[in-house]
């Protein structure tokens, strides 16, 4: 794929229009974080990078093959760590994009890094190959910190690798995990701080959650991990969002911050209820098919989900029609993470009625959802604290 010109991106106001997006799952990480549930997967021998990128083709005609002739406005390389691909190996994934849908020109293309798998050779081997955004995993700007999180890299090259990133990419966007065990705020402050220094136009702040099933969790359970309270927790996230907007980086998603027009296309896809393909180990979708809407989930273990796309073009485990009622549904919850809100005729076409009025007249009377004009509705940020419980009462 024709690598877009190098020039920095003057940024313009992002469309409403979801777009259609592209997201590539590539499972395999050098160790194992304690906190992590995603699906990635350690292995100790070198991964067939030629057999994987034939599959990653295979699957990507197929893919286009079920959706209904969209264009392609985002590409994204998740996992996993993406960055312990060749770029070689990205090359061909890009192609093969291009080869079965219409890319838009301009279109974005992300790609995950690790701070320890930077190389400045392999980072110029992807902006050649195509790519023009990079998301790294920081997690932390301190040592101990960095440690305690099981990562592989430390602050020297975490921020080596950031420098690099701006040399390379014409955007970048950076991690950070908050309520650590012992951070205050004053801490947290000190440390956002530096990061909006360091930033191009987007950050990525996540709250630490302690998942089932990962290490954290037994040592959570068993007591040895302390986190910080729901009060503190609540103190973080306001001081985030209090000086990301002083700084220039609003949130338009609940932990997404970004100049004005540096917003991620890709997730603004997914927030937006957009459509977009999915491929790779334990990747997802939702396609246009002859039953309408569609969700899909593809095989997570790598080794079974290589298997079945080499015998059948197709890695699906469950591929199932969504009823109207649950496209609403899906719709509420992704849309009111977005500091735009939802459109409430779009919801109204799907759902086939109105909205609550009572239980919105009684959120709105608690400061949790606001409206933004007659069919717009938003979570306030006091809503956004407890979203899951404002989606659950308009539903």
């Amino acid at each position: 794929m024709q690598a877009p010109s190098s020039q920095i991106l003057s940024f313009s106001p992002v469309p409403r229009d979801p777009g259609f997006g592209v997201y590539v799952h590539w499972p395999f990480c050098a160790a194992k974080c304690p906190y992590c549930d995603f699906n990635s997967h350690v292995r100790h021998k070198p991964v067939d990078q030629d057999r994987y990128a034939s599959a990653f083709e295979r699957e990507l005609r197929e893919a286009a093959r079920r959706s209904s002739g969209e264009t392609v406005t985002s590409i994204f390389l998740g996992g996993g760590t993406p960055s312990l691909m060749a770029p070689a190996t990205v090359g061909r994934i890009l192609d093969a994009v291009a080869a079965n849908w219409t890319v838009a020109e301009g279109a974005e293309i992300t790609l995950e890094a690790n701070p320890s798998s930077v190389e400045a050779e392999r980072f110029r081997g992807y902006r050649a190959a195509g790519v023009n955004r990079v998301s790294l995993g920081v997690q932390a700007l301190n040592d101990p910190d960095l440690r305690r999180l099981g990562r592989l890299h430390d602050v020297e090259q975490a921020l080596g690798a950031i420098r690099l990133a701006r040399e390379t990419f014409p955007r970048l966007s950076f991690d950070l995990i908050y309520a650590r065990p012992d951070q205050t705020v004053e801490a947290w402050e000190a440390e956002l701080s530096q990061a909006i220094d360091l930033a191009a136009d987007h950050l990525s702040l996540y709250q630490l959650t302690i998942e089932q099933g990962t290490p954290f969790h037994a040592l959570y359970k068993a007591g040895k991990l302390i986190v910080p309270d729901g009060e503190t927790s609540a103190l973080l996230y306001e001081s985030t969002q209090r000086l990301t907007a002083e700084r220039g980086l609003p949130a338009y998603e609940i932990s997404n911050h970004a100049v004005p027009g540096a917003e991620s296309r890709h997730n603004l896809t997914y927030w937006r209820y957009g459509l977009y393909a999915g491929v790779g180990p334990g990747a997802h979708g939702r396609l246009m098919g002859e039953r309408g809407r569609h969700a899909i989930a593809n095989e997570t273990l790598p080794e079974t989900w290589l298997k079945m796309v080499e015998a059948w073009d197709w890695g699906a485990v469950e591929d199932e029609p969504l009823t109207a009622e649950e496209q609403a549904d899906e719709l509420l919850l992704m849309g009111l993470r977005l500091s735009e809100g939802i459109d409430l005729s779009r919801w109204r076409k799907l759902a086939g009625r109105d909205i609550d009025r009572e239980s919105e007249a009684d959120l709105r009377s608690h400061g949790m959802i606001e409206r933004l004009g007659p069919d717009r509705i938003r979570a306030t940020p006091a809503g956004m604290l407890v979203l899951d419980a404002v989606v659950a009462d308009l539903a």
